[in-house]
């Protein structure tokens, strides 16, 4: 029984030393493994940092880069206004040029001019006498318009007269036309065409074409004699509604188609 014992734990031990020996040669290889690792991430690492430095590198010369590609493009969108500019300065020294050299046209025609009226003014005028034969000519003009002013009042003081005459005799007609339709009124009869006795008014055969006014007073006649007086009341251009005045009516006596109509009182001449 000892002796089992003892056997099975020689061969415990002799399988410990086993897996001890053999764990051990596991470890040794996991360690140089890891040793491994740590220097191949160290490697990376460092590769790695040195591509980010190569990176930030790579991106200070392309900001730099584009900074200098906007000061080109500054440099050239100024150099594009200096050129325009420039243009324009060109431009107008052109336009200046061409006035001026229309301008000096016009001079050497206006002494062409010059020239030409002196030839025409006679002998012995020249630039030097030319102020005081100018002053002889502007005299003789403001002494022609002084005579012209004289004559344009005469003449507008005869237009006057003319007017003021014609006026008159505008007036004269005028006066004798309405003194004809005066008179032609005094005279003038109308008829009775219709007479209500029931309402007291009569219809008479003329209106306001006649003359007729609602201010107008009538008296009706027959056979020459006056028998009343009527008020219109009414009036149309061609016939007139009048009021019967029955006061004004002789005892018995009744107005009738017929009866003849006149102005109460005459218009003056």
């Amino acid at each position: 029984m000892k002796a089992i014992v003892y056997v099975i734990a020689i061969v415990v031990a002799g399988g410990a030393a086993f897996f001890s020996v053999s764990h051990s040669g596991k470890f040794d290889e996991l360690q140089k493994d890891r040793l491994t690792t740590i220097a191949s991430n160290k490697e990376v690492t460092a590769k790695a940092e040195a591509a980010d430095k190569n990176i930030k590198d790579e991106k200070a010369l392309l900001v730099a880069s584009q900074d200098k590609k906007e000061l080109v493009s500054q440099s050239i969108e100024t150099l594009k206004a200096t050129g325009s500019t420039l243009k324009n300065e060109v431009s107008k020294l052109d336009t200046s040029l061409e006035g001026q050299t229309a301008e000096f046209t016009q001079l050497e025609k206006a002494l062409d001019e010059v020239n030409a009226i002196m030839s025409t003014l006679g002998g012995g005028v020249t630039l030097d006498n030319l102020g005081e034969k100018i002053a002889e000519i502007e005299q003789s003009k403001k002494d022609k318009q002084a005579k012209l002013d004289e004559l344009k009042t005469l003449v507008s003081g005869a237009e006057k007269n003319i007017e003021s005459k014609r006026a008159e005799a505008d007036r004269l007609v005028t006066r004798g036309i309405e003194r004809n339709a005066r008179i032609s009124r005094n005279s003038m009869e109308a008829v009775v065409t219709a007479v209500n006795q029931e309402w007291g008014f009569l219809v008479i055969g003329a209106g306001s074409n006649s003359g007729f006014t609602p201010q107008t007073a009538l008296l009706v006649q027959r056979d020459g004699r006056k028998i009343g007086r009527v008020r219109p009341s009414s009036i149309e251009p061609t016939q007139t509604i009048a009021e019967i005045d029955l006061e004004s009516l002789a005892p018995g006596v009744r107005l009738q188609p017929g009866d003849r109509v006149i102005l109460a009182t005459p218009t003056g001449n």
